[in-house]
């Protein structure tokens, strides 16, 4: 399939997949999905992160069959291309920390780069001071770059490491199909291992085999095209190539379309669906969140599919996503539509401490390869 490659790897390819997921994500929010939340990974992981009660905000609990559809669909792909290929690399704990802080930012702007552009998309202008302080961490991330920061090499490992992320996605799709109980309390309230949101955004989803179908077909298209959010604003900014940003664009462009026919723009700051109006923290969590992406390789979506790829390092981001996702409504740090959380901006401050130590700090370890 040499000329289906050339296709993918041409100008086309992260076009193609930008007006896939612009088409499709607003369709999941018209089947049932939260406004202006038809894909996102940050706000799916901490959906994910409550179904298996690693918190206990009872609004956003839900296992979101879009997650494990794109790892299953890169994986689909890399395996029928011959791109399967499991590995691993270093710091293992500098990855997971920078996955736990990429979403405590993106869950005080609410939402993840992909939901950012929806979100403009769907006419809240509220994304706009987000998308900025995305650019701005991309940026800040650059700076490390260009002075040699590494998490190091990946090099080949054996074939069950590659499985372990699959096996994870399946389990959360039995889990989710079966939603066993395991026990109830004295007011005979199931107490786990699952917990499903009955009001909230957690309780508001399309239905299961559609939001499968969506995540694996984007999966499929990002894996073969290489689609990355964050890496389309490092490319531009740092090597003036705008190849993948042009699916950020094409993203952009088909979501306003969409929109527009679906009846779901609706301009405006207040009252947009699960976002806030405090501008600076707006800007703030996605500075955080674009630096984390940054100094970790990728945006989150690229992240999961690097993972169905047999990349255990992006799998470790992955889980380290999930974690921080948690961690952010236990610690107080996630945002509502009221505005920043208690701990919020402390903790996007003491993420950019982490991260920017990280960025200094690794620099030592690429020399030393």
């Amino acid at each position: 399939m040499p000329s289906v490659s050339r296709f993918f790897a041409s100008r086309w390819g992260p076009i193609i997949t930008g007006i896939t997921v612009g088409i499709l994500a607003p369709i999941l929010v018209t089947l049932g999905n939260p406004g202006n939340m038809g894909i996102c990974v940050a706000c799916f992981s901490r959906d994910i992160a409550g179904a298996l009660g690693l918190h206990r905000a009872a609004v956003v609990q839900y296992i979101r069959p879009e997650i494990p559809g794109l790892l299953l669909g890169a994986l689909i792909a890399a395996m029928a291309f011959g791109e399967f290929r499991p590995r691993n690399g270093s710091a293992p704990l500098a990855r997971f920390l920078l996955g736990m802080f990429a979403v405590v930012g993106a869950l005080v702007f609410l939402g993840c780069p992909w939901r950012a552009y929806l979100r403009l998309s769907g006419g809240d202008w509220n994304a706009v001071s987000g998308i900025l302080g995305l650019a701005a961490g991309v940026g800040l991330g650059i700076i490390f770059l260009r002075r040699d920061f590494s998490l190091g090499r990946s090099h080949p490992t054996p074939h069950p490491t590659g499985w372990i992320m699959l096996a994870l996605a399946i389990g959360a799709l039995l889990l989710l199909f079966l939603a066993p109980q395991f026990g109830r309390d004295a007011n005979g309230n199931p107490t786990g291992p699952l917990f499903f949101s009955t009001s909230g955004p957690g309780s508001q989803h399309a239905p299961i085999l559609v939001s499968l179908g969506v995540g694996l077909l984007v999966g499929f298209l990002a894996q073969r095209s290489r689609f990355c959010t964050v890496g389309a604003l490092r490319d531009l900014f740092l090597l003036r190539d705008a190849h993948l940003f042009n699916g950020v664009v094409a993203l952009i462009a088909a979501a306003f379309v969409t929109n527009l026919l679906l009846g779901q723009f609706k301009p405006g700051f207040e009252g947009q669906p699960i976002a806030h109006t405090d501008q600076l923290w707006n800007f703030g969590g996605m500075v955080l969140a674009g630096l984390a992406f940054t100094l970790a390789g990728g945006c989150p979506g690229r992240q999961v599919i690097l993972s169905g790829e047999g990349d255990a390092d992006a799998g470790t981001f992955v889980l380290g996503m999930i974690v921080g996702a948690a961690f952010s409504h236990n610690f107080t740090a996630a945002s509502s539509t009221t505005g920043p959380a208690a701990f919020g901006p402390a903790m996007v401050v003491l993420g950019l401490i982490v991260c920017i130590a990280l960025g200094l700090t690794m620099r030592e370890t690429a020399k030393g390869m």
